[in-house]
């Protein structure tokens, strides 16, 4: 076959450091979403929604054929954090966390997924990060070392 095609869809979630709510402000957080968004496009991984709250963020995105997931969060949080600092000075301490939860999504789930993304407020208001971070890695048979999950 002479040509490559590829659909691979990714749930992305991070957070900030230490869970700082550092993307309380809801303007902030809106603008954040957007350029984790043009990332997502310059990196040829469109994003189809991207969302969270004051301290994390989930994306769900197409992977592109020629990119792997530890390069497009490298560059997501990267460019992402550059920016924010210079949209306003008190950011300067902002900073994402370490790790990351990536995880494979049927076509079949995409819109569900889309609907949970979009309903990222209302959800944490009955369940904090860690227990849907915990949640979603038992989902998707992940098994996490809590020691390292949670700088």
């Amino acid at each position: 076959m002479s040509q490559s095609l590829v659909q691979i869809y990714v749930h992305l979630v991070f957070s900030t450091k230490n869970r700082q709510p550092f993307l309380r402000d809801i303007g902030l957080r809106e603008q954040m979403h957007a350029y984790l968004v043009g990332i997502c496009k310059n990196q040829s991984s469109p994003s189809l929604i991207t969302g969270g709250v004051e301290d994390h963020v989930h994306l769900l995105c197409r992977l592109s054929k020629t990119l792997d997931v530890a390069t497009l969060i490298r560059e997501l949080k990267r460019e992402s954090s550059k920016w924010v600092k210079t949209e306003d000075r008190r950011l300067s301490a902002f900073h994402w966390q370490e790790g990351y939860g990536a995880f494979s999504v049927s076509p079949s789930h995409v819109d569900a997924l889309k609907q949970y993304i979009t309903n990222q407020s209302e959800h944490h208001k009955r369940e904090t990060f860690q227990d849907e971070f915990r949640r979603l890695c038992r989902k998707y048979g992940i098994k996490i070392d809590e020691r390292y999950a949670w700088d």
